[in-house]
């Protein structure tokens, strides 16, 4: 299963951002404008409505972040998102069998391809920010993308179907 976030403007409130388990489960982060961070989980018969929620101090956020093996970059693309309206960002994780794993990233030609930026790649605790084309994916990688919604569907389809060069 590819995981896939998903980032909601709260109009008034801040960011949220979700994501689906493979148990069909749906948690997520409201990242409010005071800084104030909420774990999300959503109730199983209706993923609209929050079954708990539980606020977090920075350094309960940070903590659990960290736990996580989560990045500062996520919180930098948010605010970027903000600035740029229209964009959005997005984590695919490359899993062996993968058409880039070991392969370099200007192979791919994501920009060119689908409007889509590679802005990161998180590879285990690092964060490779920036990455040049002759950036060799491996497996376990998780690259984060900006750019439009067809963009960003265009990249991850390209990232991880089997017949890249279709």
């Amino acid at each position: 299963m590819q995981v896939r976030i998903e980032q909601s403007e709260l109009p008034g409130i801040g960011v949220r951002h979700d994501l689906l388990t493979a148990s069909h489960r749906r948690v997520g982060v409201v990242t409010r404008r005071n800084g104030r961070r909420d774990l999300v989980v959503y109730s199983q018969d209706d993923p609209d409505a929050s079954a708990a929620t539980i606020p977090l101090t920075n350094e309960e956020a940070d903590a659990l972040a960290s736990l996580l093996g989560a990045s500062l970059i996520l919180e930098q693309l948010a605010s970027l998102r903000e600035q740029a309206a229209g964009l959005l960002t997005e984590q695919v994780p490359l899993t062996l069998g993968t058409p880039y794993v070991d392969r370099a990233l200007g192979d791919a030609k994501i920009r060119t391809r689908t409007s889509a930026s590679i802005v990161a790649v998180l590879r285990g605790s690092d964060t490779i920010p920036s990455p040049g084309p002759a950036f060799i994916f491996a497996a376990g990688d998780v690259v984060v993308l900006v750019g439009t919604r067809p963009g960003l569907d265009s990249a991850t389809r390209l990232l991880t179907d089997a017949d890249p060069d279709d």
